[in-house]
């Protein structure tokens, strides 16, 4: 991990109208399959805590669940986050309830924010649940170069399976 993805508390504070702009154009090494990974990030200092907002684009290899084909993903996502920068938990005690668009990382005392962990965060929470390569998938139908494959010979197995209801 980089040390310069990281930007340190004090250095937003700092900064004319205590605003920050970051931009990333790098990997990340965790996700191998995001190729050009590319964020611009503006981080804001609220008093107790720190506003990111911004964007991240990533090219995705993925691996279609239909067909098992890889096909390439275009990610374009907003990153809204919050930081607080004291602890949380001495705050406001043990429980307290959290509505919507209320979420909030706790620093826990540290001096900086991790913009790698963000942006990964931010790729990974947001690769779809269920990748289809299209929507004209052929979905299993394998091609080979003799024949067509109606079925994936590895879901052999689960022919039969008897489930108790």
């Amino acid at each position: 991990m980089n040390n310069t993805n990281k930007i340190l508390i004090d250095d937003i504070e700092n900064a004319t109208s205590k605003t920050l702009e970051v931009d990333f154009d790098d990997v990340i090494e965790d996700i191998p399959s995001a190729k050009n990974v590319k964020a611009h990030l503006i981080l804001k200092s609220l008093g107790d805590f720190i506003e990111v907002k911004g964007s991240v684009h990533a090219d995705l290899t993925l691996e279609c669940d239909l067909c098992l084909k890889e096909f390439e993903y275009v990610l374009d996502e907003e990153i809204n986050e919050t930081y607080a920068k004291n602890n949380l938990m001495e705050e406001y005690g043990q429980e307290t309830e959290i509505k919507d668009g209320q979420f909030v990382t706790d620093l826990n005392g540290s001096d900086e924010i991790d913009v790698y962990d963000l942006l990964y965060q931010s790729v990974i929470l947001n690769i779809p649940n269920k990748k289809v390569c299209g929507i004209n998938c052929n979905k299993g139908v394998f091609q080979t170069d003799e024949e067509f494959v109606e079925e994936d010979p590895r879901m052999e197995v689960f022919k039969n399976i008897k489930l108790d209801k």
